[in-house]
C-alpha cells in the first residue's frame, strides 16, 4: 500500500497550484530531447509585476505570452517574449506615465533527479550544497513549472528605475509646483538675496531727518539750562 506525503510535508508544500495562469504543464512535450512544442497565452497579471512605488505592470492587466518550450537532456529548456502595458509616474513632474513593454527571457527547468546529480557531482555531495545556489535553480515539479519567477526578474531588469514622461521633462517649479513643461518661461520675480536683509531696517521718508531735529532741539535746550 502508498502512502502520500503527510499534510504539511516538504513535497505537499512545494506542488504547485496548476490552476495558476503562470503554471504550465510540459507532458506533452515528453523527455526525448528535441522535443518542442510552442504555446500562446494572454494572462492577467500578478500583482507586484515591476518596481513598487515606481512602475509596474498593473495588476489584472493582459499579458500576451509566446513560449518556445524545447526538450533538452537535463530538463525543458523555456525561451519566451512577454508584451503587456506599464504605468507609472514621472520622477520629476509626478505626471502619469504609461509605455509598452517587450521582454525576452530564457530558463532552464532542470528535471528533479537531473538536477540532483549534476549538483551532486559539482559540489561533492548534498551536504556541501550553497542554499543560494539552489534558490537560482529552477526545476520541474513533476511535469509542471511555474513561469512567474522567470518572468518577474526580466521584467524587472527592463524598467527604468527612474520613469519620465519625456526626455527633456523640467519638472515642477520649487516655488509653486507648476510643470515647467507647460509653461517654459515660467518664473517668480524675487528681489536680490543680498538686499533682502536691508529691506526691514529702511526708514520711512523724512523719519531720519525728522530724528535728527529732534535730536539737535533736545540738546540745545540742555545747553540753555546750563548756562
Amino acid at each position: 500500500m502508498t502512502v502520500g506525503p503527510p499534510p504539511g510535508s516538504q513535497d505537499t508544500l512545494n506542488r504547485l497550484d496548476h490552476r495558476d495562469p503562470l503554471v504550465f504543464d510540459t507532458h506533452e512535450l515528453g523527455r526525448r530531447p528535441g522535443s518542442l512544442r510552442r504555446v500562446s497565452r494572454t494572462l492577467p497579471a500578478p500583482e507586484g509585476l515591476g518596481i513598487e512605488d515606481v512602475i509596474g505592470v498593473p495588476g489584472k492587466s493582459e499579458i500576451a505570452l509566446e513560449l518556445r518550450m524545447e526538450s533538452v537532456v537535463e530538463g525543458v529548456l523555456v525561451t519566451g517574449t512577454a508584451e503587456a502595458k506599464v504605468e507609472g509616474e514621472c520622477v520629476r513632474c509626478l505626471e502619469p506615465v504609461e509605455d509598452d513593454l517587450e521582454v525576452d527571457f530564457q530558463e532552464l527547468y532542470y528535471y528533479p533527479e537531473s538536477d540532483d546529480r549534476g549538483r551532486g557531482r559539482a559540489t561533492g555531495g548534498d551536504e556541501d550544497l550553497d542554499e543560494d545556489s539552489d534558490d537560482e535553480t529552477y526545476r520541474l515539479e513533476g511535469d509542471f513549472f511555474d513561469l512567474q519567477p522567470v518572468l518577474r526578474d526580466a521584467v524587472v531588469l527592463a524598467l527604468p528605475l527612474q520613469p519620465v514622461c519625456q526626455d527633456d521633462c523640467l519638472g515642477l517649479c520649487v516655488e509653486c509646483g507648476a510643470r515647467l513643461s507647460d509653461d517654459p518661461s515660467h518664473h517668480h520675480d524675487a528681489a536680490d538675496p543680498r538686499w533682502a536683509a536691508l529691506q526691514g531696517l529702511s526708514a520711512a521718508p523724512g523719519d531720519e531727518g525728522d530724528g535728527i531735529k529732534n535730536s539737535d532741539t533736545r540738546e540745545g535746550l540742555a545747553e540753555n539750562q546750563e548756562k
